[in-house]
């Protein structure tokens, strides 16, 4: 194999999706086909049940923390950029841009999802809740109490994320085991290595009668 075709593989395998989503709409012809999202019919299509928008700015209302939030974004935006950029939500990190290392994790009507790899204007009627929604619940207390008594936390930078997951975890299994524990966090990557803290952490909490 020559050493161009080899330049040629190896630039492929760096493109991830998001990579992909930030050159949709460069053209200002581009359009984005969705499910019903509240914008105008796409009579053309003529699918029943799907939408058409253009490739500019989009105003939408996201619910994150418990608040209906307006914010302008393009089709192409990700709910973590949105997050991060546009309401100065922070704690959910952008760290691999894949979703393969859990430092974006937010939670989309109860369950756990990668915000890198979520387009914004699909989260519209849904219920985000980020780190900092944690944070402020009284619910989640337990869990932020035992990641603390735990010395869970490290530098601190991944922990949003994995708070994130393991709030995600005890809601759906308020009783794991610890093998249960460590194949649910498996996701998220601590840079620090603190693993086995915040297993405990996680234990811990279960133990104490979980979250709400």
């Amino acid at each position: 194999m020559h050493d161009e075709e080899q330049d040629e593989m190896r630039n492929a395998f760096r493109t991830s999706r998001r990579g992909f989503l930030k050159g949709v709409g460069v053209a200002s012809a581009a359009t984005v086909i969705l499910p019903s999202v509240g914008f105008a019919q796409d009579d053309k299509a003529g699918t029943p049940g799907l939408k058409e928008i253009g490739s500019g700015p989009l105003e939408i209302t996201l619910k994150v923390n418990g608040e209906a939030r307006k914010v302008s974004v393009e089709p192409r935006t990700t709910l973590l950029d949105a997050l991060r950029e546009k309401l100065s939500l922070t704690g959910a990190k952008e760290i691999c841009d894949r979703g393969s290392c859990g430092g974006c994790t937010v939670l989309v009507d109860g369950r756990s999802q990668a915000g890198c790899m979520t387009l914004a204007i699909d989260m519209q009627g849904k219920e985000i809740v980020t780190a900092e929604g944690i944070g402020k619940d009284p619910k989640f207390a337990p869990l932020v109490d035992a990641f603390c008594e735990h010395d869970a936390a490290q530098c601190g930078f991944c922990i949003p994320g994995i708070l994130v997951r393991s709030a995600a975890m005890l809601m759906e299994n308020p009783t794991p085991t610890s093998l249960q524990i460590r194949e649910g966090l498996a996701g998220n990557i601590c840079r620090c290595g603190t693993y086995s803290k915040i297993f405990d952490a996680v234990e811990a909490c279960a133990k104490k009668g979980g979250v709400a």
